[in-house]
């Protein structure tokens, strides 16, 4: 089973958390650090002092009995030192002074001096544990015994248990500001979602029905601005496209109404009383005239859906534009002589593409001009292939200019332009959709001008790759 992705919110949190997790991690081990540092120099200050203090004393003395009867200038020196301990040895490690408390007696008898002429280390008996300073003393007056060992130790047991203690506390504090962090993160992230819940809240109410739902984006954070933005945008298109589907429907169940009446009502005609062979053969005619205007106008219904859909891949072949031209020339040249209208061609060129879609592109454009252009006047095919990639086919024709409001939208799927100014016959608007459904299938473009009496169609076509 596919685990959901986490939440938005969650994350967030979690993040928080993390984050302060490490921060408060890093200030606390420093915090420590920092107390355990002044604790030691602490000790140290004390230890030196009394160090010092043995070691002048060592140092001035001028014979071994002066230092045998100097056991009150001794605990003079620990006097005011809490807890404070001494032991001093001569070089053959006999005693010399000893203050009691912890037995220093190894640390001395052991002692190897470091790089700085000391020794500091951690001294733990049965019940305490102490620090403690040893350090090798030189009396050059004293021939016979040049050179003393002295430890002194302070007890650290205060310190160790606050520190201790201060550790528990720290690290309690510091897991409970980690978990505070997180529920204030989380609340400030619900907080700060209330304008997706509000986009939410609205997206729920939209409808077929209700579709005019707009978002402010000026009352967004600025995060959300664009989110707002092409919510907008996609809105726009949705109710663009269910307006023009609401009058794709009213238009294709008014045009096939009219030839299914005609067939009903030519049908109950016919069957009204006994008819001739030939009477029945009229009324089978125009039945089928019906017939094919219905699948023409089905056929152009599926041709859209499987462009739409990318169903259409168009061939890849080499197709004289010019030779398409004359023969759609010759087969509307009949209807154009009736209408008055004479069609030129200048130019040649070859296209890259399917042959039968070009040419259902081309009698799209050619018959809307002849439709529109006055008698006795012209429609005017150019084919100019003078680019490197790419071919240039126009179609003009003189007549009635389209309103300047509708030529964005000309080309749109459905779209049908008001009865006294539209350019195409097929009563559902597909014509134009499906010249431009095939030209963007050729990874081409077309496009339309519209003023002072002259339409002009502008195709471009990838160019024929012939050598």
């Amino acid at each position: 089973m596919r685990r959901l992705p986490l939440s938005l919110a969650l994350r967030l949190t979690l993040l928080f958390g993390s984050v302060s997790a490490v921060v408060f991690f890093i200030f606390g081990w420093l915090i420590l650090h920092s107390i355990e540092r002044h604790f030691i120099e602490e000790d140290m200050s004390e230890l030196n002092i009394i160090m010092a203090a043995i070691q002048n004393y060592l140092s001035e003395a001028r014979s071994p009995q002066e230092l045998v009867l100097a056991e009150d200038r001794f605990n003079d020196v620990l006097t005011g030192h809490h807890s404070a301990s001494l032991y001093i040895a001569d070089s053959n490690g006999q005693r010399i002074y000893t203050s009691g408390g912890p037995d220093l007696s190894g640390i001395v008898s052991g002692f190897r001096p470091g790089n700085s002429g000391d020794t500091i280390q951690i001294l733990n008996d049965a019940e305490h544990n102490y620090r403690v300073l040893t350090r090798r003393i030189t009396n050059a007056s004293i021939e016979a015994m040049p050179s003393y060992t002295a430890a002194t130790a302070v007890l650290i047991d205060y310190h160790l248990k606050f520190l201790e203690e201060f550790h528990y506390t720290l690290w309690l504090m510091i897991a409970s500001s980690i978990l505070l962090t997180g529920l204030m993160g989380w609340r400030a992230v619900h907080y700060g979602h209330i304008p997706l819940r509000d986009i939410i809240t609205q997206i729920r109410r939209i409808s077929a029905n209700e579709l005019n739902t707009r978002l402010s984006p000026e009352a967004m954070p600025s995060e959300l601005i664009e989110l707002a933005s092409s919510f907008n945008d996609m809105m726009e298109r949705m109710e663009s496209a269910f307006g023009r589907l609401k009058n794709y429907s009213a238009d294709i169940a008014h045009e096939l109404r009219t030839p299914i009446t005609n067939l009903m009502t030519q049908t109950q005609v016919a069957l009204t009383r006994a008819r001739s062979i030939d009477e029945y053969r009229e009324v089978l005619y125009s039945n089928m005239e019906e017939y094919e205007r219905m699948a023409q106008m089905v056929g152009d219904m599926l041709f859209l859906a499987q462009a739409e859909n990318g169903l259409c891949a168009p061939a890849a072949d080499n197709v004289n534009l010019a030779d398409e031209v004359r023969g759609l020339f010759d087969y509307y040249e009949a209807w154009a002589e009736e209408r008055g209208v004479t069609l030129n061609l200048e130019g040649v060129a070859s296209a890259r593409g399917d042959r039968l879609m070009l040419r259902r592109v081309l009698s799209n454009l050619l018959s809307n001009a002849i439709r529109h252009t006055p008698p006795g006047l012209s429609v005017q095919v150019s084919l100019d292939d003078s680019g490197d990639h790419e071919v240039n086919i126009t179609v003009e024709n003189p007549g009635t200019a389209i309103p300047p409001e509708h030529i964005p939208r000309i080309f749109d799927r459905f779209y049908r332009i008001d009865p006294l100014h539209h350019r195409e016959n097929d009563g559902i608007g597909l014509g134009l959709a499906i010249a431009k459904s095939i030209v963007d299938a050729h990874f081409g473009k077309i496009d339309v001008i519209s003023t002072h009496g002259l339409t002009r169609f502008y195709l471009i076509l990838p160019k024929s790759q012939i050598a």
